[in-house]
């Protein structure tokens, strides 16, 4: 069961792929997407991380960060992140615990699932049924709305 909608967002700190440690307080007052996703470089993560980079500049323009979050560690996401020149963060969640706090545990891998946090630190929307070729504009057209 996801988080609902309303929900104050679970505080994280993780290293990215480039080493940094990224937390949820760091982007407060910004619109935070945080997009939980199974595995680097398997063809639907692909699809769905592409499609933020292809409307990063839009998601930028919105005011709003693009944090990718996945069971990988900070070596796979970096050769992840550089195949496919994505510019936003992907964060290592190799113990599976912001995984856990936020309901999309899949069993050593998070599930699909895709969350707004407002300025606020509160959840505004939430994504369980991703179609990955268009969830980036669809979760694009949600964030300010």
């Amino acid at each position: 069961m996801v988080l609902s909608v309303g929900t104050e967002a679970p505080g994280f700190s993780a290293k990215d792929d480039a080493g940094n440690t990224v937390s949820l307080s760091d982007f407060a007052g910004k619109t935070v997407v945080l997009y939980f996703y199974p595995k680097d470089d398997t063809p639907g993560c692909t699809v769905e991380a592409q499609g933020f980079r292809d409307k990063y500049d839009d998601y930028q323009g919105k005011d709003a960060v693009v944090l990718g979050v996945s069971r990988d560690d900070e070596a796979s996401h970096k050769l992840f992140k550089e195949k496919h020149g994505l510019p936003f963060s992907l964060l290592a969640d190799t113990d599976g615990t912001i995984t856990q706090s936020y309901d999309v545990d899949g069993g050593g891998y998070s599930k699909r699932v895709t969350y707004i946090i407002n300025g606020d630190g509160v959840i505004d929307k939430v994504f369980e049924k991703v179609q990955t070729s268009s969830h980036a504009i669809d979760v694009l057209a949600e964030v300010g709305a």
